[in-house]
């Protein structure tokens, strides 16, 4: 990629560290933060996974998760909601129904048990009917060391959720995005993990500034209907990096995403993606 927009990635990412670090409190740990907070594997641009890498494969499994790994993207998109007995899972839905052959219901009214009874994978192939929904720790035990995670929460738990994010020590490997409408959540993640990476998701360009005077957030989340360049001016002034959401899944719309000035695109065909970036990166070299 080229060498000014490269330079410029490195500078927000030192201004994420640095500003993280006073986020957090821990001035004294500036080097092992630096060092654990992981850097594009693919030039200049962050690859999301958006609940895994899905094609052919349920999403929002582990089996996605896997795959998402073999790529090399960056990041795995989860969707976190809360059973029963008081447990995590993944799954993009409230209700179980359009997952389950034969069975209807909330997610919050069954036990982590009794999912883990329910094939969620034949629905795609029969050679998936193993797939489970998969627990919060099975995925941060798969991701720990391979893969970030994009954290979306459908239903905030923050000291259940942060408590297990710093048993696994995945504090620097986790994203948290905050919609619109949720950003008092963010006092919530300061209390219970000062080191946790929170990302809310300011809606317009003119929200920005607001956010980062009441949050002091290092990364925003976006998605086509709010990135611009006047998005991407105002947060990298501010050492943000931006994280966009694709619409149209291809070389067209992540080209413009990429000239307006995106850090990471979150996508559902990231071998797609990864493959684009590498052609782009080899015809810059």
């Amino acid at each position: 990629m080229g060498n000014v927009n490269f330079i410029g990635l490195k500078s927000r990412i030192m201004a994420f560290f640095l500003g993280s670090l006073v986020f957090s409190g821990a001035v004294s740990q500036a080097q092992g933060i630096m060092e654990t907070f992981r850097k594009p594997k693919h030039g200049n641009i962050y690859v999301i996974a958006h609940r895994g890498a899905h094609n052919s494969i349920p999403e929002n499994t582990l089996a996605a998760y896997r795959k998402a790994i073999e790529l090399g993207c960056d990041f795995v998109e989860i969707d976190l909601r809360r059973t029963k007995d008081g447990r995590f899972v993944s799954i993009h839905n409230a209700t179980i129904d359009k997952y389950v052959n034969g069975k209807k219901g909330r997610v919050g009214d069954f036990t982590l048990a009794e999912l883990k009874r329910m094939d969620i994978g034949s629905r795609v192939g029969p050679e998936w009917k193993e797939e489970r929904i998969p627990s919060f720790e099975e995925i941060l035990e798969l991701c720990k060391g391979k893969i970030g995670i994009y954290l979306d929460l459908k239903e905030p738990y923050i000291k259940e959720q942060a408590a297990i994010i710093k048993k696994y020590g995945m504090e620097r490997d986790v994203i948290w995005y905050i919609s619109p409408g949720h950003m008092k959540v963010v006092n919530d993640i300061k209390k219970y993990c000062t080191a946790c990476i929170p990302m809310p998701d300011p809606g317009p360009a003119r929200n920005i500034k607001k956010i980062e005077e009441e949050v002091h957030p290092r990364i925003l989340a976006t998605d086509m209907d709010h990135l611009n360049k006047a998005f991407t001016r105002i947060a990298h002034e501010g050492n943000m990096l931006v994280f966009t959401d694709d619409k149209r899944e291809g070389v067209a719309e992540w080209s413009k995403m990429i000239k307006i000035g995106t850090d990471g695109i979150q996508t559902n065909e990231p071998e797609k993606l990864i493959e684009f970036l590498q052609k782009r990166q080899d015809e810059h070299e």
